[in-house]
This record gives structure tokens, sequence and C-alpha cells, in this order.
């Protein structure tokens, strides 16, 4: 399989769900702007989100995916399926009866994270509603780490598209029909998981692997798989959990900001995930099966060459990225949502969280590289102790930075410490001889910044000569120069590593 061509068809999937995103955003703003109403949508989706992150893409898949891959590498396809089966049946009670406490207790979890929001009645109605998103996003998170094992990686890439095609529909035709419009959203919500649910049942069949669900719950409990992959769960709760709670915190303390922060961080947000979807998500998709792969078979050079080639890719991608995300920040913010009811003042207020969330988003990019090179090696515990350590660290960057920064700082606190979680988790592979860096990280590194400081002196002086906001009349007029600039900076960057002896097939990898 090379490598560098499965990144390219999964950042092409990912690519259209990010699009699609942006769009459903961008119709979102145009509907709502910043305003209570929503907030207390963002609110309400956080929570169940938090959860779909800890059962589903986060704490499930960093433990479930190196068994799987360990049981099909050394006990074959039924031994397999009855662990599918088992962890199936585990993981959609789990989630249906944690779906219902969440619908039972969701005035006390509005409360806990959101104290100073102002609609908080719509904001319970609709974590009602949305609570049972989560079983149905365990199940995809299942179905998803299945098929990357079976290297089947397009379906899982393109899933999240429903999500977004369900948002976009609502936003355009149910809002008219309903009393409260943005309960709209809440019922796009539960529409997109059910039919991203419906998208994997095909594809697990057509490999041998849909799951058949058992009515006692206590059944899945039995298999010593599914014992070893929750005792290795537990521990990835904190790890991948210390993020989200950091980000819960950070919407407590901008609901207390003035109205609409808890919107501005989050359009901000968007934008950031798009550059972190498109290359750390979908490197660490592709990581995390093939350096589970190499740690079975005790192959630990196989395995540092991966990651060297993970990182070289990243620091290629990921740093273009941030910087033109910094000096681009308030023309993407006026391009994707200044219509509507989202105003100059929204677009003031989310380009300064974006440009703050672009000191760190090499950070959290690396992250997704180097995280699993731990998970691989069922390694939980490294990462949740430097978790941690980064959840405590970002609360005293919010004591010094938001006071100075309102909503910026939140931003600035998180991307800081990505920065700093990724520095601890190279620092522990390095100490632990896991990874070696291959020759040429000098040059590397060298001419890469070269480039990138072209292309970020061409992106500030171009977006410079444009009143951005003025132009809200002439929307396809702004959205085509900022492609233009985007696209000539995108060109300049890589005529630039051409120049300096960079080719494609330097960054070729192949993996069984």
């Amino acid at each position: 399989m090379n490598l560098l061509k499965t990144l390219a068809a999964i950042s092409s999937m990912t690519m259209l769900s990010r699009v699609t995103g942006l769009l459903r955003e961008s119709l979102f703003a145009r509907a709502f702007g910043a305003s209570a109403y929503s907030d207390a949508f963002i609110v309400a989706f956080r929570i169940p989100n938090l959860l779909r992150r800890l059962f589903a893409e986060g704490a499930f898949a960093q433990a479930f995916v190196p068994i799987l891959s360990e049981y099909k590498t050394q006990h074959g396809h039924d031994a397999t399926k009855v662990l599918v089966d088992h962890v199936a049946t585990t993981l959609v009670w789990a989630t249906v009866l944690t779906s219902l406490v969440g619908i039972v207790f969701a005035p006390a979890l509005i409360l806990l994270i959101a104290t100073g929001l102002e609609k908080n009645t719509e904001a319970v109605w609709m974590t009602r509603l949305m609570f049972p998103y989560i079983a149905c996003m365990s199940f995809v998170a299942l179905a998803g780490g299945v098929l990357n094992t079976w290297r089947q990686f397009k379906i899982p890439a393109f899933t999240p598209v429903l999500l977004n095609v369900a948002f976009i529909l609502a936003s355009l035709f149910l809002v008219q029909f309903l009393d409260t419009p943005i309960y709209a959203m809440a019922i796009a919500v539960l529409v997109g998981g059910l039919l991203q649910v419906g998208l994997q049942l095909p594809a697990l069949r057509k490999i041998g692997m849909l799951p058949r669900l058992a009515f006692n719950p206590l059944t899945g409990l039995r298999d010593p798989g599914v014992r070893r992959m929750l005792r290795k769960m537990g521990p990835a709760v904190f790890a991948v959990s210390a993020a989200q709670i950091s980000l819960m915190i950070n919407t407590n303390i901008a609901s207390r900001l003035a109205a609409g922060s808890v919107s501005a961080l989050s359009y901000a947000d968007r934008l950031m995930e798009f550059p972190t979807a498109m290359l750390g998500v979908a490197l660490g998709t592709i990581l995390l099966p093939s350096l589970s792969k190499a740690n079975a078979e005790a192959d630990t050079t196989e395995y540092s060459a991966l990651l060297d080639w993970g990182l070289r890719l990243t620091f290629l991608l990921a740093v273009p990225a941030a910087v033109g995300m910094a000096t681009l920040a308030e023309p993407l913010i006026a391009t994707l949502f200044h219509y509507g009811k989202f105003d100059a003042a929204d677009v003031a207020a989310s380009a300064l969280p974006l440009t703050a969330y672009s000191a760190g988003l090499i950070g959290i990019i690396l992250v997704k590289t180097l995280a699993p090179a731990f998970y691989a090696r069922q390694d939980i515990k490294t990462p949740v102790r430097i978790a941690i350590g980064v959840l405590v660290a970002t609360q005293l960057m919010n004591l010094v930075f938001v006071p100075r920064l309102q909503v910026a700082g939140l931003a600035l606190s998180i991307g800081l410490g990505a920065c700093l979680n990724a520095l601890c988790l190279y620092l522990g592979l390095r100490r632990r001889q896991i990874y070696t860096p291959q020759p040429g990280w000098f040059g590397f590194v060298l001419r890469l910044l070269i480039a990138v400081c072209a292309m970020g002196a061409l992106c500030w002086y171009a977006q410079s000569l444009v009143d951005w906001p003025a132009m809200r009349a002439h929307a396809w007029l702004r959205a085509g120069t900022l492609l233009a600039i985007i696209s000539a900076a995108a060109v300049l960057y890589f005529a630039v590593l051409m120049a300096l002896g960079f080719r494609v097939r330097h960054f070729k990898r192949r993996a069984d």
C-alpha cells in the first residue's frame, strides 16, 4: 500500500467533509450570527460531542484498534469477528444507558458547563434531543476502526459529510417551519448520526465484519479481549478528555465574557479543525494500524521509519497552514461567515481567536501524529500523564491570557498547550528510544522555513490591500480574491521548495 497515495485519498474525503462543514457553518452563521441562540446550541452540542470523543474516535479507537490489529494478525478471521461482536455489544449498550442518564440530568449538565448562558431552557431541550447521537457515533467509530484495520479508509473518511448535509438542509429549510428555529440544528444532529450509521453497514458486511449485537449487555464483558480493551480504554479516557475538559472549561469562561464569545470561539475552532483534520486526523488514521502491525511483528526499524515519515509530512504541510491561517484570519472569517446576522463586529471578534489558534496549530497536528506511536504499543499511561499536566498548564495560561486578550486568550492557551503536549510526547519517544530521527532534518527544516517565509510575506501583503468586511455586498468577488491569494501562496510555497530540492518521491512510502 502506497501510504502517500492513501493519505491523499483520505485527505480528499476529509476535504469534502470539511468543505461541507464550512458551508454548514457559513449557513449557521448567516441564520443565527454570534448570538445567545447560537451560544445555546454550541453549549448543548458540547456535551454529547465530548462523550462522542470519549466513547468514539477518542479513547475507544486508541484502545480498540491496536488490539483488533493484533487479533487480525495473530488469531485469524473467526476470532476477530467474535471480538468485534462483543465489543459492539458492550459499546452500544454503554452509550444507550449513558444517553438515558444524560437526558434525565441535562439541566444540571448545562448549568455545570455554562453558568452564564442566557438561553438555558433552549440549551436543555437541545441537549436532551442530541444525547442519542453518542450511541450512533460510537457504532460509527467501531466501524471506522474495523474498516481502517482492513485498510478500507475511504468510507470512514467520507462519513462526516452526511452530518454536514443534514445541517445544511436543516439551516436552509427546516428552520422556516419551527417556532424556535435553532431547534432545527439539534434535529439535524440526530438525523446526521443515523445516516452515518447506515453508511457503515454495507461496508462492514462486505468484509464479513458486520457485528451481531447481543440482548444481554454483559455478554461482551466475558470476552478477555473486551476486558483488555476496557483496561486500556480507562486511561485513554483521561488522555483524550484532557483537551475536551479544557475546552469545556473554556466554554464556561467564554459564557461569562461578552455575548457571542462562545460562538466566536466556535467559528475560529471550526476553521482551525480544517487543517487539523486534513493532515493530523488523516495521518493518525493511517499511522495507527500500520504502527500497530509493526509493533505486533516487533519491527522496530519500520516503526521508527513510519514515525519519521509522518513527522516530515506534518511539518511540510502544517507550518504553511499555520502561517496562512494567521495572516488570512480576517479574510477567512469574512468570506465564510460574513452574511445575514453575522456582522462586521462578529468578523473582528472571530478573527482574533483564529489568529491565536494559529500559534498552536503545529502542536495540535503533531499530537495527532505522535500519540499513535504510544497507542500502537498499547501504552496509554504516558499520554495520560502528559495530557493531565497539559490540562493544568492550559488553565494556568488562561489566568494570564484571558484578562488581557479575552476570548482570543482562550484559543492561545489551547494552542500553546497543544505545543507543550507535542513536545512532551516527542521527548518521551526519544527517551524510550522508540523513535530515532533519520538523517537530513536540519536541511529539511531550513529549506522549509525559507519557503514558508516567502509564502507568509505574500499572504500578508496581498490581504492588506483589501477591506474584507466592506466587500460583503460582493460575496463572489471576495471569495474569488481570497481563493486567488491562497492559490498564489500555495504555488509560491511549493515552487520555492522545488527550487530548493524537494521532490514528491522523497515522501513516498509503502506499507504491507
